[in-house]
């Protein structure tokens, strides 16, 4: 499934619901979907977000992403070369830190849905 996250002050940005719960928790929030924070809410879910991310590129932060739905597991025949490394964590909050942070300077609210079952 996925899941859209939007505001007023941003445009919508769409990602697997396995990683939103997990930035969702990471930021302070239940994980639940759907879900949303106001305008007040919006700028200590950013600071949670944002250190979070930072814990986890300087590696003190134990939160292993799983890959994502759309990405195949490892076959016995294919070679680690040939094998793209998973994307951490913290890029994928990338989209979501920047909707928060103009989310935050506009006052604004930022909702969460789930998109197609």
């Amino acid at each position: 499934m996925l899941v859209t996250f939007r505001s007023t002050a941003t445009e919508s940005i769409t990602m697997f619901e396995d990683v939103a719960v997990q930035l969702l928790k990471l930021m302070g929030a239940t994980g639940r979907i759907p879900g949303a924070l106001g305008p007040d809410d919006v700028v200590l879910a950013l600071r949670q977000l944002e250190h979070a991310t930072e814990q986890i590129k300087a590696g003190t932060h134990v939160t292993p992403a799983r890959p994502a739905d759309n990405e195949d597991s490892k076959n016995e025949d294919e070679d680690d070369e040939d094998r793209e490394p998973p994307v951490d964590l913290a890029t994928r909050a990338v989209p979501l830190l920047s909707i928060l942070k103009r989310a935050a300077a506009a006052k604004a609210e930022v909702m969460w849905e789930a998109k197609g079952k």
